[in-house]
This record gives structure tokens, C-alpha cells and sequence, in this order.
């Protein structure tokens, strides 16, 4: 192995050398098996010999591994759903079964099905590799499309290219309306999409692509991997979407599912071909015991064909341009991470970890940076496994970034526990910035998590039932007025000692009130509260717009300047007076978090020279009371700066 690998740089890591080493070449063992001395990317070609496809003379032919299967038909509406001989598929090898139709059976907008024969039993199945899934309004049933437009889509944009420092918002189509329904593709496109070039946040994040059969899950519970989520709309739509997201220099991260798949035997993966295990571990280890579905197993060449071809069609069907992974630490654990406290190292390298899923995820990566090298991926993982996200010829697994999911856990924490005097400000500085040195980090204060029925978002948390009477400018409230100020400050050192990027979720720039909740049976099917009520946000006599000004400011500042771009260094953590004064790069961040202190003069160390005030939390525009001039300048005395920090209040300097 060659210098510079984890170990070396975290001496923590030295014990667990071998084990990082076998990992290393576990995972390149694996690439080499699959793909040779050639790029992973030639050899990953799933999707495009499984499923529906066109041939050269413009019939069809369709293939399906179905190995325990004893005889698979075609059925549709061409054979009005009958089990015909003419539509038989015939085994052709290794557990594979194929089928070519005349062209004039197979018609774009077709609905069709498999029906499969097992011994002692059968039942109509969707293809693994089907595209395009929709549903019967009425029957509530799934079938798959045919989808063979005439018009196939001309791409017109490139993609933004690279994102050293992301400014990520993460939004879900179906609830991005203020209309109470599922949104579509084009509803996002004319009313979101300029919305976040405003804001000034450069890459959207959008969950709950892949099709799922319940809408309520957010998008979690995926059947149908390959196939774009129709209740959002055409393939084309998304496409134009995407296409206009890039043509403003805003780049697409997918939010894709690869940690488990629903249930379902009709609309899913489950039982395809009647065996339990075809896409699964075997007995218990398949059936995810919190989240009631199926859990993939790793360690099967088909199965890492399959995931590893999903990466690929995203990217080349849909051109986005990198990927969320959910739920990582569900995958990359054998008891997924359930009520486990990850307290050392061990925890890493035990034999508690899936090594087939480390091995999956280290291929996906690789994978995924062939196919475009600008390409991102983020990991959504809870443990802190080190090297997950540090690069794989350093020894990791190859993400980009990780979530630093225990910020808002933090958040949360200190709100609702402690009261305003508690708040210690060495605490939060080390919490927000307890990273690993070899890792890159995306934070926030808050994602769609907090938002869901069961749980607070930030803004509710600090204000609760106040928020429905006391939002208007003309009433003055002490809890609304101290939720308005520390919205501003939790966000803005959240932001502004984040590792590598950000992360907020869609309204929650304004204070979306009240939660998230999908229409189900308890709700009485209600789209009440799965909609953003974008509209709060326009009125000058709502306090919401002055948060929403805030935030772009705050966004627009860090991005265009490269504020991320260095590492953040501690100037002051005052426990007294709650203040909490750092720099990066050519800016000081100064926070007074005191319910009611002001500090007139306060004097710190700095480096010499003459800064100016570019961002104050205070100032009207963000619903503050004015108590300092914008763009005053301070010039340091004695390699000190002395300001005037008033209370619950964030001053953003820029040193000229």
C-alpha cells in the first residue's frame, strides 16, 4: 500500500492496518473479477441486456433472471392478460429467460406484466429491470409501460460540473406545491427551480425518485429501482427538469435507495421467481426487523450487477449528476445499526460489518467517478465508520462527502433540554466541527428528518404554538422574536463551520411551519400538510419573507466568496458572556448567543487590519432591530478587534 493511506494520517487507525489493507483489496479483487484490466464502467451493462429493449429489425426482445422460475409468460393488454404459448419466455442459460416480439404487438403507453411459475405455485410479477411503472388510479394496481416515445428527449445543457463545496437543497417533488396534491416534474421545474437560483443554492437534491407503491414512505420504500416514480410524471419531463436545473448552473443529486427494498411481492423484487433469496439474504438476515422490508444481499455477483447497473442508468438515462446514498449505515452492518453505540474503532473492523455491502459501495463509487469524474456522492451514515468517506486509493470506500448527521441531533439536543443559559459556546464549536481531517463533510441544522410527523423542526421547536398567532410583523413577541434571532444564528454557524458543504431542506429557509405529513388512512388521505406554503413567504407583513432574506444572503456570501475553502479556527468561546468568535478564510464570525447581554467594545485577538460588517443577523431585513450600522469598519488596536455585540446576534466580518 502506498503512503498516505488512512492509517498513516489518523494514528487511531494504526491497530486496524491489516484490516484496512484487506478491505482495500477485497473490493479491488472484486473490480477485478468483474471487470478485468478494463474500466468497471464497460463491464456494468445490466440494464441494458435485461428488461424491454428494441432490437435492429424493430421488434422487441425481453430477458429476465428468474432462476427458481419453472415457466415465465408475457402477459397485456395485447393478450388480454393471458398465459399463451406465443408469449412464452424460453430459458436461455445461467437462471436467464428471454423473449422476442414482433414489433406490431408492442405498442408505447402498453401495460404488461410477467407471470411466473415456480414449483408448487406462481403469480404476476413486474420485470427487475422495468423502466417505467405506473399505477391504476382505481385498482390502485402496478403495472409496467411499455415507454418508446416517438420523440425521444434532446438533451441541451452540460452539467455544471464540479462541487468542491456544495449548497445543497434537498426537496421532494410530490410536496413542493402549495396546492394540496402531488406536484409534478413540471410544477417543480416553473415554480422550485428559479426559487432555489434565487436563494442562491447550487445543487438540489431530490428524494423519492425510483417508483414506490406508498407515497407516504418519502420515497424510502422502493419496488421498481430502474423506473422513474410516474406519479410525478413522464421520463421526458424529468429530463426537462434537469436539463433547465443545469442551464442555471445548479447541479442534480439523486437520492438513491440501495440499502433495501419494499416488501411487496407484486410490485417489488420479493419472491420474484418464488425463491426468497433471488435478490436477498437468505432467513431472517433479508427482513429488515425496523423497517419491515427486504435487505439486499451484497455478496451476489447479480445483485451488484443489478445495483451497480442502477448507478449507471441514472447517470446516462437521466444525466445526474451524483447520488445521496440512504441508509448506509443500515447496509454496511449486519444488525444495521440498531440501538449500537459507535464508540471506538472496533465497531469498524468487527465482524458486526457486512464486508459484502463495504465491497458494493467501494465498486459503486468507483463506478460512478468513471462515468464522470465532476460526478458527487454523499453517504448518509451514522456511525462515523472511518474512511468512508476518504478516497480508495487512501484506503476508504470512496464517497465524496458523508452527512454530518449528529449536528442537528445536537441541535435538537440543546433546545430541547437545555435553556438559553446552558448554551455553552466551546461545546457547540466543537461539536460543529469535530470532523475527520481525511473526510469531507456536508452539515446542516436541520433535513426532510426533522421535518416528518413525530418530530420538530427547528423553527417550531423554538417557537411551538406561537408561530399561528405571532408571525405578523405588527405583533411583538419575546418567544417569536428569540426563535426569529436564534433560526438565524443556528443556521449561520451551522453553515458557516460546515466541512465541505450544506444542506437545507426545501421552506425550511423561511420557517416552513407546522410538519410533514403524507396522506394516509389516519389522516383521512389529507395533502394538508404534504405541500410547502411558499406563499408565507412573499408578504412583507409576514416575518417569514425576513428569514427567507437571510438566508440567501447567508448562502449567496459563503458560496461566492470560497468562505468553505479553508478549515475554520477558533479566535474565542466565551462561556460567560455565550459568545462564540471564529475565522475562516478572510472573515471573522462573531455570535453573541446571550438572551440579553450586549457587549459594548468586546475585544478579541485578530489578525491585523481593517474589516468591514457584511452580514449582521440583526439588521431589519432579517426582522433584527437594527442595533449596528451595516458596513461599519473596525481596524484592529494591539492585534485585537473590539465590536459591539448585541444580544442573540451574528456579525459576519470581511477583513479588506
Amino acid at each position: 500500500m502506498e503512503k498516505g493511506m488512512i492509517y498513516e494520517t489518523d494514528p487511531w487507525l494504526a491497530p486496524y492496518r491489516e484490516a484496512v489493507d484487506a478491505r482495500h483489496e477485497r473490493i479491488l479483487s472484486c473490480k477485478q473479477r468483474i471487470s478485468g484490466d478494463r474500466p468497471l464502467s464497460e463491464a456494468i451493462n445490466n440494464h441494458l441486456y435485461y428488461g424491454l429493449h428494441r432490437t435492429g429489425d424493430g421488434s422487441w426482445v425481453f430477458r429476465e433472471w428468474a432462476p427458481g422460475a419453472t415457466r415465465i409468460y408475457l402477459v397485456g393488454g395485447f393478450n388480454n392478460w393471458k398465459r399463451t404459448s406465443s408469449y412464452a419466455l424460453h430459458p436461455c442459460g445461467s437462471g436467464n429467460w428471454e423473449i422476442t416480439v414482433p414489433e406490431m404487438f408492442l405498442h408505447h403507453g402498453d401495460l404488461y406484466k410477467l407471470y411466473v411459475e415456480w414449483p408448487g405455485g406462481g403469480g404476476e410479477r413486474l420485470p427487475a429491470y422495468t423502466t417505467r411503472a405506473v399505477q391504476d388510479p382505481s385498482t390502485k394496481i402496478f403495472c409496467a409501460q411499455v415507454w418508446d416515445p416517438e420523440e425521444p428527449y434532446v438533451w441541451k445543457h452540460k452539467s455544471p460540473g464540479c462541487r468542491p463545496h456544495p449548497f445543497i437543497y434537498e426537496c421532494h417533488i410530490g410536496m413542493s406545491s402549495e396546492q394540496e396534491k402531488v406536484a409534478s416534474f413540471d410544477d417543480f421545474r416553473t415554480g422550485v427551480l428559479p426559487r432555489v437560483a434565487a436563494l442562491g443554492y447550487d445543487t438540489i437534491q431530490i428524494m423519492a425518485l425510483q417508483e414506490h407503491p406508498y407515497y407516504g414512505s418519502f420515497g424510502y420504500q422502493v419496488s421498481n429501482f430502474f423506473a422513474l416514480s410516474s406519479r410525478f410524471g413522464t421520463p421526458e419531463e424529468f429530463k426537462r427538469l434537469v436539463d433547465e436545473a443545469h442551464s442555471r448552473g445548479i447541479s442534480v443529486v439523486m437520492d438513491i435507495v440501495h440499502s433495501h427494498s419494499v416488501d411487496n411481492e407484486a410490485e417489488g423484487l420479493s419472491r420474484l421467481d418464488g425463491s426468497d433469496d433471488l435478490y436477498f439474504y437468505s432467513g431472517p438476515q433479508g427482513h429488515h426487523p425496523a423497517w419491515g422490508s427486504r435487505c439486499f444481499d451484497y455478496g451476489k455477483d447479480e445483485v451488484k450487477y443489478f445495483l451497480l447497473s442502477n448507478c449507471k442508468y441514472w447517470m446516462e438515462e437521466y444525466h445526474v449528476d451524483g447520488f445521496r446514498f440512504d441508509g448506509v449505515t443500515s447496509m454496511i452492518y449486519w444488525d444495521h445499526g440498531l440501538g449500537k453505540d459507535f464508540v471506538g474503532y472496533d465497531r469498524y473492523f468487527d465482524g458486526g460489518v457486512d464486508e459484502n455491502a463495504v465491497t458494493y459501495l467501494g465498486l459503486a463509487n468507483m463506478l460512478i467517478h468513471e462515468l464522470n469524474p465532476s460526478a458527487f456522492t454523499i453517504a448518509e451514515d451514522v456511525s462515523g465508520m472511518a474512511g468512508l468517506a476518504a478516497p480508495f486509493e487512501a484506503g476508504g470506500v470512496g464517497f465524496d462527502f458523508r452527512m454530518a448527521m449528529g449536528i442537528a441531533d445536537h441541535w435538537i439536543k440543546w433546545i430541547k433540554e437545555r435553556s438559553d443559559e446552558q448554551w455553552s459556546p466551546g461545546e457547540i464549536w466543537y461539536e460543529l466541527t469535530n470532523k475527520r481531517a481525511d473526510e469531507k463533510t456536508i452539515s446542516y441544522a436541520e433535513c426532510h428528518d426533522q421535518a416528518l410527523v413525530g418530530d420538530k423542526t427547528l423553527i417550531f421547536r423554538l417557537m411551538d404554538k406561537e408561530m399561528y398567532f405571532s408571525m405578523n410583523t405588527g405583533s411583538r413577541n419575546l418567544i417569536v422574536d428569540r426563535g426569529i434571532a436564534l433560526h438565524k444564528l443556528i443556521r449561520l454557524v451551522t453553515a458557516a463551520t460546515a466541512g465541505d458543504g450544506y444542506l437545507n431542506f426545501m421552506g425550511n429557509e423561511f420557517g416552513h411551519p407546522e410538519w410533514i405529513d403524507f396522506p394516509r388512512e389516519g389522516n383521512g388521505w389529507s395533502f394538508k400538510y404534504a405541500r410547502r406554503q411558499w406563499s408565507l413567504s412573499e408578504p412583507d407583513y409576514l416575518r417569514y419573507k425576513y428569514l427567507q432574506n437571510f438566508d440567501s444572503d447567508m448562502v449567496r456570501l459563503l458560496k461566492e466568496e470560497g468562505v468553505l475553502e479553508e478549515r475554520p479556527s477558533l479566535l474565542r468561546a466565551d462561556e460567560e458572556k455565550k459568545i462564540l468568535i471564529f475565522k475562516r478564510k478572510n472573515y471573522i464570525f462573531a455570535f453573541n448567543f446571550h438572551c440579553e447581554g450586549s457587549f459594548a467594545d468586546y475585544g478579541f485577538a485578530a489578525p491585523g487590519g481593517e474589516y468591514e460588517v457584511v452580514l449582521d443577523s440583526d439588521e431589519k431585513k432579517y426582522d433584527g432591530f437594527s442595533r449596528i450600522n451595516l458596513h461599519e469598519r473596525h481596524a484592529t488596536t494591539d492585534s485585537s478587534l473590539y465590536l459591539y455585540l448585541p444580544s442573540r446576534c451574528a456579525l459576519v466580518l470581511k477583513r479588506l
